[in-house]
């Protein structure tokens, strides 16, 4: 284990504007046979994609629970800190009164969309509703605020609200909680799919990580360590290419031909 410990530093310091980073949390998982690979992991948003930095493979199936999301991010304290971090964004499956908590004692500045049907306890009026009841007149494209602070889960935090359309075409309530700052909420939200981004390059769309054949977890985590600093590597080339060599060319519906990442892949 100390060998991994110390590639963190590492891949930090290969990622540029790292004093003051963006983190999205998120989980992926595949099947190998009779063997779950289930994997929780810390990105750093930038520019459209995030960097891996840490992992935790879960020995189940299924959702993460609080205690292993603290404990990954303790480890981010440990060997990079607290003080790095200008927000933390996730989806519906990370909330939870421990994992709230511990949030909100460390200061971490997060915004974490909630399920509509959420109880919202409204201290000043002492009553309790549900999220939707707060924002029953907003609009389609429409965001916004709850003027003061509300309880969820029993944690103190802010709540905003936006109706955006779901895969499906119809129009859906999107919940955010925030520890602060609730008005860059949505903006900063947006950054959290940077992390879907990175699991898609790791996967069928650069390095197919999930066709090894690998069962032994310190293994496959050995292996994901190794595909992160080649996903690093990749980046850095094709920014490099993109910024100073050629351009990559931009088609008619406004999108680069190709990621960055494919651009340095293509090129190593």
């Amino acid at each position: 284990m100390p060998l991994i410990i110390s590639i963190y530093p590492f891949i930090f310091k290969l990622i540029p504007n790292n004093d003051s980073v963006g983190l999205s949390m998120d989980r992926t998982n595949w099947k190998f046979g009779e063997t779950n690979i289930n994997i929780l992991a810390l990105g750093i948003t930038y520019k459209g994609v995030a960097f891996p930095i840490l992992y935790t493979l879960l020995p189940k199936f299924g959702n993460s629970n609080s205690a292993e999301r603290i404990e990954l991010m303790n480890k981010f304290n440990k060997v990079i800190g607290f003080d790095k971090i200008k927000f933390l964004v996730a989806d519906r499956e990370f909330i939870g009164k421990d994992w709230l908590e511990y949030l909100n004692q460390h200061q971490i500045k997060y915004h974490i969309r909630i399920r509509e049907n959420f109880d919202v306890f409204l201290p000043k009026k002492q009553s309790k509703v549900k999220a939707y009841w707060l924002f029953n007149t907003l609009k389609a494209g429409q965001v916004a605020h709850y003027p003061k602070i509300v309880i969820i889960n029993e944690i103190y935090c802010y709540l905003s609200a936006s109706i955006i359309k779901s895969k499906q075409g119809n129009n859906e309530y999107q919940f955010l909680i925030s520890f602060s700052k609730p008005e860059t909420a949505f903006e900063t939200y947006k950054e959290r799919w940077q992390i879907e981004t990175m699991f898609k390059a790791m996967k069928s769309s650069g390095f197919n990580i999930e066709h090894t054949h690998l069962k032994d977890y310190n293994r496959i985590l050995k292996l994901i360590h190794l595909v992160s600093i080649a996903f690093l590597w990749c980046y850095l080339v094709g920014d490099f290419l993109h910024e100073k060599v050629k351009p990559i060319k931009i088609k008619n519906h406004g999108r680069k031909a190709k990621s960055i990442f494919k651009y340095g892949l293509e090129y190593i």
